[in-house]
Formats: C-alpha cells, structure tokens, sequence
C-alpha cells in the first residue's frame, strides 16, 4: 500500500475510534444495547455539513453538530427510561426517526463541502500536506476525548454511572439515580459519534444521508478486536484497546482491498467486516481452549 493509503486509513481509523469509545459507552459500560449510532453519526455530518455551508464558522458548527448527537441520545434514553420502551427498540425507533431529521436538516440527500472552510483548513499551515496534517490533528482530538472519558470515569458521577450498567439494582440501593445515569452515558456516547460524524463530513468533502449505513457494526467491530488484542479490565487500557482496535480494524480493511492478491472490492467491504467481527470473537475463545488443554 501506498503511504498515501496508509494515511488515509489512520484519519479513518481514528474517526471511528471516536465512534468506538461511544459503542463502548453504550454497549459495555451502561449494558444498553444502542443503535442510535446509524442514526447520530449522519446526524453530526448533516449539522456540520448545513451549517458550514451557510457559512458558520467550522468549530462552532462541529460543536453543534457533537450536541446535536448528544440529544439524540438523551432522546433514546428518556424512550427506555420514561415510556418504558425496551432499550433496543428505543435505539431502532430513534435511529429511523434520525434519518428524516437528517433529510430535514440537509434539505436534500447529500451536502458538498468542496470548496467551504473545514477545522482542518483553518488550521492547516501552508508547508503541510492536508492528507498529513488531517491524522495529526485526529490523533490530538481522539488522545483528548480518551484522557477526558478516563478522567471523568474516575469522579463520583463517572462511577455511578459504571455501577449503573453493572448492576443498576444495587447502583440503586446505594442512592444512585440509575435513570439519569442511563440519560447522561447515552448523551456522552452519542455526542462522541456526532463529533465523530461532523469531522468525517470535513474529511471527506461532504454529509452524505447514506454515511450512516453500517456505522455501529463498524463500532463494535471496532470494540471486539481492540478486546482481543488488549484485553483488560482497566478503564485506561479498555479506552486504548478500543482505539487501536479502529484503527487496526481500517488497516485491515484497506489491506483487504487494496490487495491484488485477495482480489476484493469496494462491495465486499461488508464480507470484510463480517469475517474480522467472526476472528476477533473466535480467537480469544481459541487461546481459552488451548491455555486450558496445555494446564490439562
């Protein structure tokens, strides 16, 4: 692979990494099966998107665009919590209803960002490539959203939260208001995919209200092979583990189909996906086996 592919499956990588710690919120910490993802990460690209395009300024819109997700998931929350609707099925109700907000939001199917001032342009100095500068930047802002999630896991509220999706009956009998435990992770998990979602917009020069297809299979593969390469039950090394398992999962994928020996194409992206989701749940189980015949 060229190092321009390389590049390019970093700044990728790091963009779902972003996602990834969201699903790990969701899904590993709060127990809430989420899939508002498919909805929110097209969410934070159309916010951004419509409102670059008006001519606001790029962070303030990605700002926006990262509340906006984090709205949704409040929504999806205050659906399981207050109408009683069971917590998958409130993910799917949101995530349907997210993709006419998303055509509302835009106006049409897709919005351009070729010619229009991104956070990466404005920040990009003139002896510096932009395909080099965009993963540079991507490693700062996700290092800051692991270090801030690290920190605010470790406060009071951050381990109310834990204690919520571990065992919200004993978080309960210990005073803690398991409801908006559950409304505070789902904010915080879906504002890091609409985060996630405006900055993939200015990367790729436009919101697209297909972007979103996918979205929380990429996560969770994300989650799986992060576990498999680095599992602990540390926080700090969890978060780690996620990120690289984004990262390693989009070097796969651009090695997968930039080979010309596999032969695979940009359609096969999801058999791609599918079989590294299907290895990364096999081997953990395989070392068990052959840990526990070596001790036999």
């Amino acid at each position: 692979m060229s190092l321009y592919t390389l590049l390019g499956a970093l700044e990728i990588g790091l963009i779902f990494s972003l996602v990834a710690l969201g699903v790990y919120i969701s899904f590993r910490l709060l127990r809430f099966p989420d899939l508002t993802v498919d909805g929110s990460f097209p969410l934070g690209g159309a916010v951004a998107a419509t409102l670059i395009s008006n001519g606001t300024d790029p962070f303030v819109s990605t700002i926006v665009a990262t509340i906006a997700g984090a709205v949704a998931g409040v929504i999806t929350g205050w659906l399981n919590i207050r109408l009683k609707i069971m917590d998958l099925l409130a993910s799917i109700l949101m995530m349907i209803a997210l993709y006419s907000i998303n055509l509302r939001i835009m106006g049409k199917p897709n919005v351009p960002l070729i010619n229009e001032p991104t956070v990466f342009t404005a920040l990009q100095p003139e002896a510096m490539s932009d395909y080099v500068l965009r993963p540079l930047l991507l490693i700062v802002v996700v290092l800051a959203a692991k270090l801030v999630l690290d920190w605010f896991f470790s406060t009071q509220t951050g381990l109310a939260m834990r204690a919520t999706g571990s065992n919200a009956r004993m978080a309960r009998a210990q005073g803690v208001h398991t409801g908006l435990m559950v409304l505070g992770g789902m904010a915080l998990s879906n504002a890091l995919v609409g985060l996630a979602g405006a900055l993939f917009a200015q990367t790729q020069g436009g919101a697209d209200i297909s972007m979103g297809v996918g979205t929380i299979v990429i996560g969770l593969a994300a989650v799986i092979v992060g576990e498999s390469l680095l599992p602990s039950r540390r926080l700090y090394l969890a978060t780690i583990a996620v990120i690289v398992g984004a990262i390693v999962y989009r070097f796969f994928i651009a090695l997968a189909l930039n080979s010309d020996f596999i032969g695979l194409q940009a359609q096969d992206l999801n058999l791609v996906t599918a079989l590294l989701v299907t290895i990364a749940l096999v081997v953990p189980k395989l070392r068990q086996h052959w840990s526990g015949k070596k001790l036999n």
